[in-house]
């Protein structure tokens, strides 16, 4: 793999005030000029955390809270605490997955679809929770048009309406308002499922009449920085895939089903800073079982201490998703393993 230099990105800023209007979104002909953002803070990253806590997560016994008061009741101290128990430098956290529903204020959102938002900002929260750690967010997003998982959402969105603009304005307008909300507290979005929106790449699991429509990936680029043009974006093209929907990103998804490949160098060959992101013991990544413990670890402590070790001599950090309950409970046996490699890591 090619070693590339360093790259600062030198970005259009958006206003804070107001969200953009379509044609700021969508209307330009030619692709904004891009060099990719700085990659040296996530690069001095060891590991950390990622979650799917998400409105199918369930309890850890009983019946499920609707998602408004799941969010309400999420305990934000304890899964803080956990993670600080860990050892983790980062924590990568789900806003919403196969169901449109974020766990925070959110107007755009309100405005397509009303009832998908909530009134506690847990993302907020979260996000200053761990600032004053000197701990980082990473938000994952996915735009919830998979197979009809969420098919009113896929109606209201205009995913399948026959003039794709105003669906890309949406999702755009979504992402910029959390931006703007969130400034330099969400420190890099990593963006899911592409190959639901273009069929370009290694899958193709489209469900709509494109009708020839190019989703406009580098215009959501400049969305997704709004509010903070440092903050790193990344699409997942899927399992240990590094096809490019478009250069305009600044670092690799790294979606990992095992412990086999390892970083090699600190960029792919592709330029993207090397991020990793595996389960640690359940490889269906959310938690949707009720009345049933998470699973243990995959790994043995040896062999993931091996695997970061190896990444992090590349200054390629390593991400492990963890079991949580719907109260915001962690995998304990999960978190003691990380506890045990952070150890390890500084012994």
């Amino acid at each position: 793999m090619v070693q590339t230099t360093r790259r600062q990105f030198v970005g259009i800023a958006f206003s804070s005030a107001v969200l953009r209007p379509a044609s700021r979104l969508v209307g330009a002909e030619k692709p904004l000029a891009y060099v990719r953002a700085n990659t040296d803070w996530l690069a001095e990253c060891r590991f950390g955390i990622g979650i799917h806590w998400t409105a199918q997560t369930a309890p850890r016994s009983g019946p499920p809270k609707p998602f408004q008061k799941a969010v309400a009741d999420f305990d934000l101290d304890g899964f803080i605490a956990a993670v600080e128990h860990a050892g983790a430098e980062y924590v990568l956290f789900t806003s919403a997955h196969a169901l449109q529903r974020l766990p925070a204020p959110n107007p755009v959102l309100d405005k397509i679809l009303p009832g998908r938002t909530c009134e506690r900002d847990l993302i907020g929260e979260m996000a200053g929770a761990l600032a004053a750690r000197q701990k980082s967010l990473l938000v994952y997003y996915n735009h919830s048009c998979n197979g009809q998982q969420d098919a009113a959402w896929e109606q209201a969105v205009g995913y399948h309406a026959p003039q794709k603009h105003r669906f890309a304005n949406n999702l755009m307008e979504i992402v910029s308002y959390m931006g703007d909300r969130y400034r330099d507290r969400i420190k890099a979005w990593w963006f899911d499922s592409p190959y639901s929106l273009d069929p370009r790449g290694p899958h193709n699991s489209v469900t709509t009449d494109m009708a020839g429509f190019q989703f406009p990936w580098e215009r959501f680029t400049v969305a997704a920085k709004a509010g903070h043009p440092a903050r790193l974006v990344t699409y997942n093209a899927g399992v240990n895939q590094t096809f490019l929907y478009t250069t305009h990103q600044d670092y690799w998804a790294g979606e990992l089903v095992n412990l086999d490949t390892p970083a090699q160098a600190r960029y792919l060959n592709n330029g993207l800073q090397w991020f990793g992101w595996t389960c640690l013991e359940d490889r269906r990544w959310v938690q949707t079982r009720l009345d049933t413990p998470i699973q243990p670890p995959l790994y043995a402590d040896g062999q993931i201490l091996r695997y970061v070790r190896t990444c992090n001599q590349h200054r390629a950090p390593m991400t492990f998703n963890v079991g949580i309950f719907q109260d915001g409970t962690m995998a304990e046996a999960s978190v003691e393993q990380l506890h045990r490699l952070n150890q390890a890591l500084r012994s």
